[in-house]
């Protein structure tokens, strides 16, 4: 977790053993349980827009930095795991937001999800 702009929390999952720089900024969900209480503090009835982009997804999820340091493969407040329906195919993309090595395809996204963030033709 950490705070950036001044105004939102996001959350990265670390991917690699203690003492090396590597992780994964997660940029959306897709809401499938949970959806009223996220949408009454987002003020939003649309669930694409819930947790579409880095800021909403802490937001939707009420996380912040203390949840920094978690293990998400634990049982916990927050944690990750499968979904119950299988993924669709994986597209890669640049990055967004970035300058350096920005033309690198290191930005991964699960092709025609609308709940994708980013460009509209990564959801279509």
């Amino acid at each position: 977790m950490y705070f950036t702009y001044g105004s939102s929390f996001l959350l990265n999952v670390t991917s690699e053993a203690p003492g090396v720089g590597a992780g994964v900024l997660l940029r959306a969900i897709e809401p499938l349980e949970g959806f009223a209480s996220s949408a009454g503090s987002r003020r939003t009835a649309r669930p694409a827009k819930l947790g579409k982009g880095p800021g909403r997804l802490t937001r939707a999820l009420h996380v912040d930095l203390r949840q920094d340091g978690l293990d998400l493969c634990a049982a916990g407040p927050l944690w990750l795991t499968a979904g119950p329906r299988k993924t669709g195919a994986i597209g890669k993309s640049v990055r967004i937001g970035i300058t350096r090595n920005a033309g690198r395809l290191w930005r991964f996204y699960e092709r025609g999800n609308p709940y994708v963030s980013g460009a509209k033709k990564l959801r279509s």
